[in-house]
């Protein structure tokens, strides 16, 4: 870490001064892929505890998804095995927890409290490690509870899901809902590591799977014409979620995320830009109005149709690329359309399109929303025509129900 503090312009008062107060602090971590994470050869979890201190033996404590605890019965007792195994460099505080996964665990205070005063009650500290396993809401939960339990406990996740592991779990974001607000409360912490375990997609239902494609199509969309091209050309193998091309455009599509992160300029999201979300603004709305009946990547794929098409509407992109990225969304297996999309209010207005005033209130400043130039080529706007979503609903509407 650098510092610097330096005096800016003397004043003629003498009573009072300033100083320019400067640091930087670099975030590094490590995203692995492997399988069968907690066999005890396999030296991946071993490595992030004693990444840093490699001569200490480091204490963690584990909270598992419940519903990866009821696909692997067996977890708990595989990490305590491997603890035990590799008791020179960890202990394992307690036995590993079980704790409700999925979207409602984020409108919970209770549960948020719970956690954190289950960390108290075990004594763990800022150099101890949390460890989240379980899908990308479970793991905004367990990361938000960490990150503000002493001010930020080491936090290592282990996303379960296709979703997570393109997406989510590699990014550094936590948070909980609350007040009605998706992710109203939350942190920017950067994980201490994420580790990607293959095996655990495998009890996965076909829906979950093929949800979570969504972002892979997304992030090429806007980022990697290339990458789209190869999704293209294995859509039959991914709509069948053949492991090998799953591994791939996972792998892929975490490198794209990870490199906007690092890269894009504003990881902690402090100016109005959201330039990974494309798609997202309806889709956020679509989930609410739903009430979650639609899975997170369902509501991206509806997205990416209408805002494709959007952008062909108003001279952006080429004509026929709305046509394409529909197809391929297709043959992948998403269904682009439900009823929600039309709702509206005792006054007749659209609630989709409210879900554009809220995308803008999430970050504040300026209405910004990323659309396509070209396939592989995301452009941000300051506006959207309503009337123009309208005639892309339209158009999306007949696509899918042929009227």
């Amino acid at each position: 870490m650098s510092a610097v503090i330096s005096s800016l312009h003397p004043r003629a008062d003498e009573r009072s001064a300033v100083y320019l107060q400067s640091f930087a602090v670099p975030y590094e971590y490590p995203v692995y892929f492997t399988e069968h994470l907690f066999a005890i050869d396999n030296p991946v979890f071993r490595e992030t505890l004693t990444r840093r201190e490699p001569n200490r033996r480091h204490r963690f404590v584990v909270f598992i998804d419940a519903n990866v605890a009821a696909s692997f019965p067996a977890l708990a007792h595989e990490i305590a095995g491997y603890a035990g195994h590799h008791g020179d460099a960890m202990e394992l505080i307690a036995l590993p927890e079980t704790v409700a996964g999925g979207e409602p665990v984020k409108n919970d205070p209770a549960l948020v409290t719970r956690l954190q005063q289950r960390l108290v009650d075990l004594g763990v500290d800022r150099h101890a490690y949390v460890v989240g396993i379980g899908g990308g809401a479970f793991l905004d939960l367990v990361g938000y509870v960490a990150a503000t339990t002493h001010r930020g406990i080491r936090h290592v996740r282990v996303p379960t899901t296709v979703l997570a592991q393109n997406d989510s779990g590699v990014g550094v974001k936590n948070g909980v809902n609350a007040f009605g607000v998706k992710n109203l409360l939350g942190c920017f912490a950067p994980p201490f590591a994420v580790l990607n375990d293959a095996d655990f997609l495998r009890t996965l239902q076909p829906r979950d799977k093929i949800a979570g494609i969504a972002e892979a199509v997304k992030v090429a969309l806007i980022r990697d014409r290339i990458f789209f091209e190869w999704i293209e050309a294995s859509a039959d193998a991914l709509k069948a979620c053949e492991p090998a091309a799953m591994n791939r455009m996972i792998r892929r599509c975490a490198e794209l995320h990870m490199r906007q992160i690092g890269k894009g300029g504003d990881p902690f999201e402090t100016g109005s830009a959201r330039p990974l979300d494309y798609g997202h603004w309806s889709a956020h709305k679509l989930e609410a109005l739903t009430v979650h009946e639609l899975r997170h990547g369902e509501a991206v794929a509806i997205g990416l149709a209408l805002d494709t098409r959007y952008s062909v509407q108003i001279g952006m992109l080429a004509r026929g690329a709305e046509e394409r990225v529909h197809m391929l969304l297709k043959r992948i297996g998403f269904h682009l359309w439900h009823p929600a999309l039309e709702s509206r209010d005792a006054a007749g207005r659209w609630l989709l399109l409210r879900g554009l005033e809220e995308f803008r209130e999430h970050l504040g400043g300026d209405l910004t929303v990323t659309l396509l130039r070209d396939i592989g080529v995301g452009e941000e706007v300051h506006q959207m025509d309503s009337a123009e979503i309208l005639r892309a609903l339209v158009w999306l509407r007949q696509r899918e129900l042929g009227r």
